[in-house]
């Protein structure tokens, strides 16, 4: 059946490839653009690396109305340059300041893409029944439980699910990913015999254009760096520069190879150790989001993921107060406080939370 489409459009190749599909398949489509940041003269970042915030996202909006309008879409860009700073960039550049490594794609998808950009579409008089993006993953209807479930897609090496882990159920009631079904080379075949314009554009490599430190202040605020032990061996030129299992960086006069441990925010200091110590059994989630079921009633077998590259790793979940107590069988290494934990039962996304810390709290 025919529907009403608000398309996303980021001017690359996957949700151009998505809108020509959705088009084929004769849905009346409504091509959007977010504007997340100011023009070329005043971004962060620079040409040596595309990402999706910074530099060459004006020509990003440009390709992405050149793909509308080879499709025969309407298209608008959606000024939501206010809610990307104060919900992902201001979010962002907080955690790195207080030792937390947070992933800017999470948060994005949440709040702005599946948040705010539906809001202004629906402000500005678009009528729409469905969202669609370029996503790889898949959304089905458990009619046995009520619930949508959020599914990986059918390319493990291009799945995307992991990003997508904390859209509500709302959100994914009117979520769409045509290219769920389909492999990254496909994809690049069929936008190349379709003639999209932008079949042979590279994808983004960064968050932001040149690296996350673009975003961050100039101003060093130098701090200790221990041993396991609480003994100074080191320094460091500010913890907001560093992330968990990171060995680049640390001024240490050493000839052995020390790693950050943790980051001790509240007193300015880097905890250092050996590759060893970076591995852990247990860890606790919270500001949880649950897919599949309402809620966590007891012991749970699952595969986890605690970064979007991490090869899922079996653990035994289980209900922790307003989080969940995570028991790996093989213990993992370099678990990140402020990443996003995912948990899978085959292809399906249970839910999803954020790494608090070591369950260890001593």
């Amino acid at each position: 059946m025919s529907e009403k489409i608000l398309m996303a459009l980021s001017g690359g190749v996957d949700s151009s490839l998505a809108a020509a599909l959705l088009t084929q398949s004769g849905h009346e489509l409504i091509g959007v653009t977010m504007r997340i940041c100011a023009d070329n003269r005043d971004v962060v970042g620079n040409n040596t690396r595309h990402g999706c915030y910074g530099v060459g996202k004006d020509r990003d909006i440009d390709d992405a109305r050149c793909v509308a309008r080879y499709l025969g879409m309407p298209f608008h860009v959606i000024d939501v340059r206010r809610e990307y700073e104060s919900e992902v960039l201001e979010r962002v550049i907080s955690g790195y300041s207080h030792g937390r490594t947070l992933n800017p794609c999470v948060y994005c998808n949440q709040h702005i893409k599946f948040g705010a950009l539906v809001k202004a579409a629906g402000k500005a008089g678009l009528q729409f029944t469905r969202i669609a993006t370029g996503h790889y993953a898949r959304v089905e209807f458990d009619a046995a439980h009520g619930r949508y479930l959020l599914k990986k897609g059918m390319d493990a090496r291009k799945d995307q699910a992991y990003f997508l882990s904390f859209l509500d159920q709302g959100q994914l009631r009117r979520a769409l990913f045509p290219l769920g079904s389909y492999s990254k080379l496909q994809v690049r075949r069929m936008a190349a015999d379709i003639g999209l314009p932008i079949a042979d554009k590279q994808e983004s490599q960064d968050f932001v254009s040149g690296g996350y430190r673009s975003l961050l202040t100039d101003a060093v605020r130098l701090g200790p760096v221990v041993d396991r032990q609480g003994r100074q061996i080191g320094r460091h030129s500010g913890i907001e520069h560093y992330t968990i299992g990171q060995h680049k960086g640390l001024i240490i006069c050493s000839q052995e190879r020390w790693y950050v441990v943790k980051i001790l925010p509240e007193i300015n200091t880097i905890v250092a150790g050996r590759e060893t110590d970076l591995y852990q059994r247990e860890l606790r989630v919270c500001y949880l989001n649950w897919s599949a079921i309402e809620s966590l009633s007891g012991a749970t077998r699952v595969d986890i993921k605690i970064r979007s590259k991490a090869e899922p790793a079996v653990a035994v979940i289980e209900p922790l107060g307003a989080g969940v107590r995570v028991v790996f069988d093989i213990p993992q290494k370099s678990i990140t406080p402020g990443q996003v934990a995912v948990f899978y039962q085959g292809d399906v996304v249970l839910g999803a939370g954020i790494i608090d810390c070591g369950f260890d709290l001593a």
